[in-house]
């Protein structure tokens, strides 16, 4: 979860201001947490509730409505000040953004041992893209960054060299980038055979999941290490901060977080926010 959050941080002050390069400053004075940091903080909210559906609406609408300006889409800001309890049909990208706290609940032992997927964080993303993005094309990039984040704490785990086979042992991370990147062609069709550098110069500003999380996964990809999949998804232009989101919930998974990030992001968060992140911490430990 604190991926997506510091990847939306650091690309806050780019989303309207795109650059095209991996050299600049990690963190600015000028950082602020958007809807995206919100909405992440209110999944993890959400399942520790319960994960039913209603937890999921019950918790967009209160942290949507505990942080107004936080810069909601129009028509979700619009549904979390509403009665309304029922979904928009929505594809864009808020469902892939804030979905990286349902990976985390999968139990990648549970997968070494019977080699079947576990399904309850599966389930929980797609009731959490459901409520709101329940497109076809909503659900699916909310389920492909989950698959993503899975596989990398599986295989970063050490927890075999297939899905499914119960070996204790490293894998080159090249191979199981690879075994990434085949799995969510396969089932979730999305291209991924452009390199950044071909991606990069036509890449505009897109809210869509089908033109964001190809991308951010491809940022991912290509990366080398946490802030390098940082810089890579910044480096795009386009929706910066929810790119730079999707891609350090992925990048968490994969290298972990160095010290010096965690707490300098950490302290851009108020503490309600902070207080549900070492909530969750404790939840997921």
């Amino acid at each position: 979860m604190l991926g997506a959050i510091i990847g939306d941080i650091i690309g806050s002050v780019y989303e309207w201001h795109n650059i095209k390069s991996k050299d600049f400053p990690l963190f600015r004075d000028d950082c602020f947490f958007t809807d995206d940091t919100v909405m992440t903080i209110a999944t993890a909210d959400a399942i520790m509730n319960g994960s039913s559906v209603d937890d999921f609406i019950d918790a967009y609408k209160k942290w949507g409505r505990l942080y107004p300006n936080a810069g909601y889409g129009g028509r979700f800001g619009g549904w979390i000040y509403s009665d309304d309890r029922e979904p928009y049909n929505s594809w864009g990208n808020g469902s892939a953004m804030r979905v990286s706290p349902c990976a985390w609940v999968m139990d990648c032992g549970f997968c070494a041992r019977t080699g079947m997927w576990p399904s309850n964080g599966r389930e929980s993303a797609k009731r959490s893209a459901e409520v709101t993005h329940n497109h076809p094309e909503g659900i699916k990039g909310a389920l492909a960054v989950t698959d993503a984040i899975f596989m990398c704490r599986f295989y970063a785990g050490g927890f075999g060299d297939d899905m499914g086979n119960a070996i204790k042992d490293e894998i080159d991370i090249t191979g199981w980038k690879a075994k990434i990147k085949a799995h969510i062609e396969q089932e979730h069709g999305y291209d991924l055979t452009k390199t950044l550098d071909e991606i990069r110069p036509p890449y505009r500003f897109n809210e869509s999941c089908q033109d964001t999380v190809p991308q951010a996964i491809t940022a991912f990809l290509e990366s080398t290490d946490f802030e390098d999949a940082i810089r890579n998804a910044i480096s795009l232009g386009g929706d910066s901060d929810t790119l730079a989101a999707i891609t350090g919930s992925i990048a968490e998974a994969a290298y972990g977080i160095p010290n010096w990030i965690k707490d300098k992001a950490l302290g851009y968060l108020d503490e309600p926010l902070r207080g549900v992140y070492h909530q969750w911490k404790t939840h997921i430990s």
